[in-house]
């Protein structure tokens, strides 16, 4: 059995290990290191395309061949076959040429892998998760020792740039992330309270893989983002705060907590903890609330922000894994960003619904949302696509810009998940089930959302009943997008509102006891 690393240009075997379908990679993995005598086996991270999972590139004299759900026999023989230098390629799903020193993944020109654009993707599926960053020159590339070697020139290229925050759980969601990090300045300068820096990775939504598919595949660099983050907030403590149910996403963190700190030698070494497995606890507030230990979490007032009240009452920084990704790849290729874009950078999207597997991509802020399809396979025609995750805006089209200034102007959510539903569901049905779950997981403190998300349950089964009074549904949405406490109460409206303003006739359908798709007959 030979096991390394593997070496850039050699002949490897790499077994892609992630959440999905983790025990059947695994098996793999082990068959290919059993049978390997002469070539490296080596296990890497996903690549977000649950078609494909689990995947095995094998690679040999500049010739990457992916093949798809294998058996463990077949693991077995292509081992056998590339200790050959045969690359299975009359098998392979893709094969794609490439140079013989290739340092990030080899992309096919067809196929879900060629939507979008892999750039803080592009080590994932290719390099182990505990490899760190490397340059175009193979020399070991951070983000954290560019801030160390220049500063003011770091945090000018965020500023210029003006890159938003990615996701539900971040403290700068779709506003620029300098505006906190001056906050925390500007706080530990008025009380000598330390900064910390939160990288918040719980998300229990299972529609959106986005943050977990970059703790998986590509954790060294998540840190390295925060640790560059820490550097230009002068916070000493950084914190990573996941799911309890990623194990996986853990144990990776770990050890690559362990890496850069023995590399970067910071002040301390970035912590690992686990909050509960649950949609509020990924809320950036209710956030620190798990980590002070509180049995119940609410969401915090604010003002104060995060940044100026945070974990303990200390100036607190806190970004997803999807916006460190994006604040190191400026910090390290800063060419590949314009400031002249409302949105600058990419962002990942997690597409599901009615398909036959997820897929998790990563597209430009100026393309269109439309491109999505091309990584999936639909279950029928398609209906509708609900935007932005669990209370995501309802759309016919998917002809929009992902950037979070498009949807939010569409009226769409900007959380990284899109749902696509085929002609047998109901969109009644689809805001009523987003209503009740606002109304069982909502934290409880403000009114708006606590006792609006029970009446609009309430609206919502009057329908069935025969009762639709659209001014009465839309003005108890307008209350709770502008008068809740935090983001939970402010989106669970969105789901109703959209589906109201793009399939009213259903509901006047529902009312009069028809449902136009079918889905809600036995109701």
């Amino acid at each position: 059995m030979v096991e390394t690393n593997g070496t850039l240009g050699e002949t490897v075997v790499r077994v892609c290990t992630g959440s999905a379908r983790l025990t059947a990679a695994r098996a793999l993995l082990t068959a290919a290191r059993e049978e390997a005598t002469s070539v490296s086996v080596v296990e890497v991270g996903p690549v977000g395309i649950g078609e494909l999972d689990p995947l095995v590139l094998v690679t040999a004299d500049g010739t990457t061949a992916y093949h798809s759900a294998p058996n463990e026999d077949d693991v077995r023989e292509l081992v056998r076959r590339v200790e050959d230098d045969d690359v299975s390629a009359d098998e392979a799903d893709a094969v794609v040429e490439h140079q013989s020193d290739q340092r990030t993944l080899p992309l096919p020109e067809t196929g879900p892998l060629a939507v979008g654009k892999r750039r803080v993707l592009r080590r994932a599926g290719w390099s182990p998760p505990e490899t760190l960053g490397t340059g175009e020159s193979g020399d070991v590339k951070l983000a954290t020792e560019a801030v160390r070697t220049d500063p003011d020139a770091a945090d000018r290229r965020v500023r210029e740039t003006g890159l938003l925050g990615r996701g539900r759980g971040d403290g700068s969601t779709d506003t620029a992330v300098v505006d906190e990090w001056d906050r925390a300045r500007e706080t530990h300068a008025s009380t000598g309270s330390d900064p910390v820096v939160v990288v918040n990775a719980n998300e229990s939504d299972t529609r959106n893989e986005t943050d977990r598919l970059l703790l998986e595949s590509v954790p060294t660099e998540i840190i390295d983002g925060a640790l560059a983050v820490a550097e230009l907030v002068v916070a000493e403590d950084v914190i990573c705060y996941g799911n309890e149910s990623d194990s996986l996403a853990r144990d990776r963190l770990e050890v690559a907590a362990d890496s850069l700190t023995e590399h970067l030698d910071p002040p301390n070494r970035p912590q690992v903890v686990s909050g509960p497995d649950c949609y509020v606890a990924g809320e950036m507030t209710m956030a620190l609330e798990s980590m002070e230990g509180s049995d119940r979490l609410e969401a915090r007032l604010r003002p104060p922000t995060p940044a100026q009240h945070g974990l303990y009452g200390r100036p607190t920084v806190i970004h997803t894994p999807r916006t460190l990704a994006q604040i190191r790849e400026l910090l390290l290729r800063p060419a590949s960003f314009d400031a002249d874009d409302a949105d600058p950078g990419t962002r990942l999207v997690t597409v599901s619904g009615d398909v036959t597997a997820p897929a998790t991509v990563e597209l430009a802020t100026s393309g269109s949302l439309s491109s999505i399809r091309e990584a999936v396979s639909l279950t029928g025609s398609l209906k509708m696509a609900c935007v932005g995750g669990q209370f995501g805006g309802l759309t016919r089209t998917l002809e929009h810009p992902p950037s979070a200034p498009a949807l939010v102007g569409a009226g769409l959510g900007t959380g990284g998940a899109v749902e696509l539903f085929g002609d047998s569901r109901c969109a009644v049905a689809l805001a009523g089930t987003r209503a009740r779950f606002a109304e069982d997981e909502n934290c409880g403190r403000c009114v708006p959302c606590r006792e609006g998300s029970v009446q609009l349950t309430t609206l919502l089964r009057n329908v069935y009943r025969g009762t639709y009074d659209d001014d009465a549904i839309r003005e108890l949405t307008r209350v709770m997008r502008t008068t809740s406490t935090c983001e939970f109460g402010r989106g669970a409206a969105r789901p109703v509102t959209t589906a109201l303003d793009e399939f009213e006739t259903e509901f006047y359908a529902h009312a009069d006891g028809r449902c136009p798709s079918g889905e809600c007959e036995e109701m």
